[in-house]
């Protein structure tokens, strides 16, 4: 499951629109070993194109380096879809390389709404994961009656 903050897909579905009608792509780093996405890195598609994305190589040099510096590694990567459902494409699933990423997809074909989606691809394999959009990581997994234990 995907446990993500309500800003950070705020800010996907954002830079998703802003690049409409071409794929917008990025990735969320966030503290290594973690599984928790923290910061946003908004991408350049190299390819400039409505169907098809690719980070630009020296971009992605630059930011996995400088995510390895930080002790980080991308939680995230996501992009989106522009006339298609939020379902990765064969070169989606070529192209993924981060076995322990969430690939996110955001699909921006109806300019009202957006469809969200995310996955792990791992060998070729897709497998659909839930979503649970959270305000704050601080209580993501607690309930209604939760209370703090306050000792």
């Amino acid at each position: 499951m995907l446990v993500i903050r309500r800003d950070l897909v705020d800010a996907m579905v954002a830079h998703a629109r802003r690049d409409h009608p071409d794929e917008a792509c990025g990735v969320v780093a966030g503290p290594e070993g973690s599984d928790r996405p923290e910061r946003m890195i908004e991408m350049i598609n190299a390819e400039r194109s409505p169907t098809f994305y690719r980070f630009d190589s020296t971009e992605q040099l630059q930011v996995w380096r400088a995510m390895d510096a930080a002790d980080e590694e991308p939680v995230v990567i996501y992009h989106s879809h522009t006339a298609t459902e939020a379902y990765p494409s064969r070169t989606d699933v070529s192209y993924a390389s981060e076995p322990n990423a969430h690939y996110v997809l955001v699909s921006t074909r109806d300019p009202h709404e957006y469809e969200l989606r995310s996955y792990r691809i791992v060998d070729g394999v897709v497998t659909e994961e839930p979503v649970e959009v959270v305000e704050s990581y601080m209580f993501a997994h607690t309930g209604g009656d939760d209370i703090p234990d306050l000792g």
